[in-house]
């Protein structure tokens, strides 16, 4: 999908307003040269390890982590707890672009603005482009090695608890891409996740419809959807499939959202900007998409909060806004916090 662009955080400069590549439709993505994060090399032999840690602010450090399962360093934008004792962690995923080059959480949300008096952690893994936020069947060509959902569900969690003396509480959220993901790992983690949310994603992978443009989403990639859950619609893609597995969710506190696709102040675009017919396009296809899980989820008898806003054309203002929402509504509570008003 197609991210369109959204005015900065007032405390960023407007340079930093980029599109950003957030997936499901080829024809509406555009072309975007993906430049490899600098990593530290490692042991393959080793277990998996923090490699660095780069203080940015005084709370926003960047944590890299040596993933074995992937043979690669992964780096995490951290912003810590603003409290003195054991928090909990929100891990935040990026969209297809996967937050390289400051296009992610931390570079076109005011996450640190909005997160500023809340006693939790913002964990925001950089990289996993194209990939889904999932363990592929195969290496591909154009992607190499994707075994993220082993490398947050496992490799991550307990350095991140132990790096910032977390209470082993978790919640997890992503836009787009990253949406259906979210949902995913809560059904694949079981317990490892109190709460989760997405916005503006595809939990219905395995529908005939979603996973072709899933498939046309990697061609500008150049990876093969065959190489990440097999023949499309076969019985991985229903394993992944968050409306298929919606019983597994119970217990979970679930967010999932998208909008009618109309343009709006929640966009918070530039002035003059144009039209964003795709981003409109886009959104439809996910509200389609979170609408069919929201009805698994109903006839499975799992409670989970189902918004459709009336505004947002699949950009960051709309991901940023229902971000927050499910964390004053759903997230919060769920991990024990009290959202700061």
């Amino acid at each position: 999908m197609i991210a369109l662009p959204r005015r900065a955080p007032h405390n960023q400069p407007v340079t930093q307003l980029k599109n950003c590549l957030c997936g499901l439709a080829v024809l509406l993505i555009a072309v975007l040269s993906l430049l490899p994060m600098p990593v530290a090399s490692a042991d393959p032999a080793s277990g998996a390890r923090i490699t660095g840690v780069e203080p940015v602010t005084d709370r926003w450090v960047k944590v890299s982590v040596y993933s074995p399962s992937m043979d690669k360093v992964v780096v995490n934008d951290v912003l810590k707890a603003s409290g003195n004792t054991s928090a909990p962690v929100f891990y935040l995923l990026n969209g297809i672009d996967g937050g390289l080059d400051n296009k992610g959480w931390f570079g076109l949300t005011d996450v640190q603005g909005f997160f500023a008096n809340q006693n939790v952690n913002i964990v925001s893994p950089i990289g996993g482009q194209y990939s889904y936020y999932t363990d592929w069947v195969a290496d591909d060509p154009a992607l190499g090695r994707n075994k993220w959902q082993t490398y947050l569900t496992q490799e991550l969690p307990p350095l991140i608890n132990q790096e910032l003396k977390a209470n082993g509480r978790n919640a997890v959220g992503g836009l787009s891409m990253s949406g259906g993901a979210a949902l995913d790992l809560a059904i694949q983690a079981p317990g490892l996740y109190r709460a989760a949310g997405s916005y503006s994603g595809c939990p219905a992978t395995s529908d005939p419809n979603q996973a072709n443009q899933i498939a046309l989403s990697l061609i500008p990639s150049g990876a093969n959807a065959v190489n990440m859950w097999g023949p499309l619609g076969g019985p991985d893609w229903v394993a992944h499939d968050p409306s298929k597995n919606a019983a597994k969710l119970r217990g979970v506190g679930v967010y999932a959202a998208a909008s009618t696709g109309a343009v709006g102040a929640v966009d918070n675009l530039p002035p003059d900007f144009p039209t964003p017919v795709g981003g409109q396009i886009v959104e439809g296809i996910t509200r389609d998409c979170t609408r069919q899980f929201a009805d698994a989820a109903a006839a499975a008898g799992v409670p989970i909060t189902f918004v459709i806003r009336p505004e947002g054309a699949h950009t960051w203002g709309l991901f940023e806004s229902e971000m927050q929402e499910s964390w004053n509504t759903v997230i919060a509570p769920a991990l024990g916090v009290t959202a700061a008003a």
